[in-house]
Parts: C-alpha cells; structure tokens; sequence
C-alpha cells in the first residue's frame, strides 16, 4: 500500500508531497493538476511495463494508459534544462530481509515492512541524465549515483554505517546507467561481490507498480450484446471495456466475495447484482449467453421488481457508468491499490453518496486502497458521515485516519495542494474557501430575488 509520494517538477507541479490514506480524494478546481497526480503513477506502471528497456520513462501513446507527449510536454514550465525526481514510499505486504554481509562471522541481515524509490532524472537531446536511483531500506539508501565528472559514468554507494559494497577484483568496467528509473544495470551483479539483494528491492518495487490498477473518467457505451473468448483480464480496462469480460471469467472461475466481517460469501457476478440493487439504479443484474456456445452474451437488467427484463443498452446510462467501478473493487486481488477519475460520473447525488458506502465496504472487507479525483461533494459528504459514525477502534469501519483528503488548486501557473484535516467528528477543520461553491451565497441571492419578485421590484442579475 502506498503510504506516501514526493513529486518535483511533473506538469503543474513544481512541488507536491501527499499522504496517502485507505482512502485518499483529490477534489478542486478544473484544470488545477488533480489528474496529474494519478498521471503520474500511472507513467511508473507504464514505464515498468514498457517491453523497451532503453526508455527512462515511457511517455506513451494514443492507446496507452497515458499519453504525455515527450519530456518537454512533462517538465514543470516546459524547462528542459530541468530535472524531475520523486519518491514513492509503500508498505509491503509481508516483511523483506535481506542479507548484506553472508557467511561471516557477524553475518548482517535487516528485516522492515516498509521500503522507498527515490529517483532523479533529466534528459537531453542526447543522453537521458539519471542522476540518482535508489531504494531506501531500513533508514538507509542504497543508490547509483552519477560521478561528478561526468554525467554518462555512475557508482553504487550506500550511507549504511555497518556496510559497504566489494568490487570483484580485476573488473574495472565502468557502471552503466539506471534502467528505467528502477532497475540496477545488469553488470552490477558481476562487477561487485555483495550487490545481489538489490534484487529484493526492485522486485518489491514492481509488485507494487503491478497492485495498481485504474478507472479513466471515460466509460465505453454499453453495447446490446457482448463477445467474451475466455480470457480472465487482470482488471475491467482504463474505460471498462473489459467488465463483462472479468465477471464471467469471475463465474467461470467460481469467485465468491462477501461485505464484509460475519458476512456470507455470495458468487462474484450475485454481488455486484446486489451493490447496484443497494446503489438503487436496478432491482437485479445478470449476464445470459444468447445461445449456448455462442460466446456471446446479453447484459440484462431489471430496473424494478414488476419491470420486465431488459438490455443494458436500454437502461439509464448511470448503469453502465458505475458497473466498471464496481467490478473493479470487488475483482482486482485484496490488498491492490486502486486509482480512479470521477467515477460519479452520470450518476444521480443520491447515488454518488452510496457509491461513497459501496468504496468504504471494499476497502474495509478486501483491504484495497483507493485514491479518487473527484467534483462529487455528496461522495465527500457521505466520507465524513461514515467517519463521524465510526469509533476509530473499529476495524470493520472507516476513520478518520484512513481516510486522507487534499484540495487542488492554480496558483500563479503552479498547482498548490492543501491537506485538509479531517476529524474524528467526521469535520474538515480546514475547508477551503468556496471549496464546492459558495452555497450560502447562493442561497442569499435567491432569497433577495424571491423578494424583490413578490415585491414586483427587478432582480438583481448577476454576472456569469
């Protein structure tokens, strides 16, 4: 789980430091650099998975999951001479030892559950300048650092007291450069006796990148039939073109899921059928295979119990919008991290507000974390009741300390983040002003225009 993310120079961002939660919503004004934040993460899974392991970061294309343009289009202000960095610390789901010193007699080991990536890069027409790469791993780093000579020649160094890295004699080869702003050059394992654990560390870092899983704020259409070949995805897609595939492989697979402590296991497709009855946008859910052995299948709804059954394509398109997220909650492996944009989208605020208690429910009973952008102030509202309502003993509720919550904003072209503190009484104590408009503003100027109305004097009009 991601506990927290340090970013420098990446779009709008001259400098950005959060706090992730169980639950972390990013809310502002439009344009202010919400959305780059989870751009950023998912540039890193990107670049992870990126077959071509010469690129420093993967700056995409029109299909993948983000589409950044080049380096000048991502640097702070377009200031090519400038260099981002970050770091990304997370805890891990079980304990990591590593061994630094073997077969001696004051053998060294470490054991924490917790470890951090910091990297620092620029690039330039012809070299990509990685200035520093490195985990931190029990209070102290383990990095390749460029010689200040010169920017193509690097050394591994650590500021671990109790350790230090053995060049296997006779090998003078110079250190290659990071690959992929995570993973040591291959040469270190033979250039140096004691490297082999930094293994462990780029491992833990890609199981990381691989727990994370996203939900664009764009959904496709609901179509009136659906064609699946037995694959099982590993999520629903970046628009949930893949949903109806992962709840059949889901049934094909007899995955059951439940809500929670002292709750039954029901089969996967039953549950999600259940969340949109309690969202209440449907009265029941199925997918049926037109004919057997056709492999194609019709996503059915019933909109009320004495309504007839009918096509997803013929519902309110609320439907169809909020399926991918469900899916996506219940499906993806426990203990994922899970990044989603807007997924109130199309949805009536009675139901943005149970989506808020269908979010707290997964997170809770299948220890996901979330991290939303978000314009929705009833899915905000409904966070600080449920944190209101709950003891923060209780491991079966939300607190709020699980729950993290930021305000986005523009500042003079830089994109400023306040970390808003949310109580234990379920208050922010910090509320920006106009956060979600000024509503008792609003509320005065219909009063005053009612009045004057029922006077017979003109209104006041006011600029839009």
């Amino acid at each position: 789980m991601l506990n927290r993310m340090t970013v420098k120079n990446f779009k709008a961002w001259h400098d950005a430091e959060i706090e992730f939660g169980k639950i972390t919503g990013f809310f502002g004004t439009n344009s202010a650099g919400k959305s780059s934040l989870l751009q950023f993460l998912l540039l890193l899974k990107q670049t992870k998975n990126a077959t071509d392991r010469g690129l420093v970061l993967d700056f995409g294309s029109p299909d993948d999951l983000v589409n950044l343009g080049s380096f000048g289009d991502v640097i702070h202000k377009r200031d090519q001479t400038g260099r981002m960095s970050w770091n990304l610390a997370w805890k891990m789901p079980e304990e990591l030892e590593i061994v630094l010193r073997k077969g001696v007699p004051n053998e060294l080991s470490i054991k924490s559950d917790s470890l951090e990536t910091c990297c620092k890069v620029g690039l330039s027409r012809d070299y990509p300048r990685n200035y520093r790469m490195g985990y931190k791993f029990d209070g102290s780093m383990y990095s390749l650092e460029v010689l200040e000579s010169s920017e193509k020649k690097f050394k591994l160094h650590t500021d671990n007291p109790d350790f230090s890295f053995i060049r296997s004699p006779g090998r003078a080869w110079p250190l290659g450069s990071p690959v992929k702003t995570h993973l040591f050059p291959d040469e270190i394992r033979w250039l140096y006796q004691n490297a082999d654990f930094l293994n462990e560390f780029e491992k833990a870092y890609e199981d990381l990148i691989d727990s994370i899983y996203y939900l664009g704020p764009l959904r496709e259409y609901p179509r009136r039939e659906y064609q699946w070949a037995g694959s099982s995805p590993k999520d629903v897609g970046q628009r949930g073109e893949r949903t109806i595939d992962a709840i059949l492989a889901a049934r094909r697979d007899g995955e059951k899921r439940n809500f929670g402590p002292r709750t039954w296991n029901i089969p996967f497709e039953k549950m999600i059928a259940r969340q949109l009855k309690q969202l209440g946008i449907i009265h029941d859910f199925r997918l049926d295979e037109i004919a057997k052995g056709s492999n194609l299948y019709h996503a059915m709804v019933k909109t009320s119990s004495a309504s007839p059954p009918t096509t997803l394509a013929d519902v309110g398109f609320g439907v169809s919008q909020v399926l991918p997220a469900l899916v996506l909650l219940y499906y993806v492996p426990e203990g994922s991290t899970i990044l989603m944009e807007q997924p109130e989208i199309h949805l009536h605020p009675k139901v943005q507000s149970e989506l808020a208690d269908v979010m707290v429910s997964a997170v809770v009973s299948r220890k996901v974390q979330l991290i939303v952008e978000s314009h929705s102030e009833h899915l905000l509202r409904r966070l600080q009741l449920r944190v209101a309502e709950t003891d923060d003993n209780d491991e079966r509720k939300i607190s709020s300390g699980d729950v993290k919550l930021f305000f986005v904003s523009e500042n003079k072209g830089k994109a400023d983040v306040a970390d808003l503190y949310l109580n234990q009484w379920g208050e922010i104590e910090n509320w920006p002003y106009e956060f979600f408009g000024n509503e008792m503003d609003e509320l005065a100027s219909i009063a005053e225009a009612s009045l004057k109305k029922k006077l017979g004097q003109p209104a006041r009009k006011h600029m839009l």
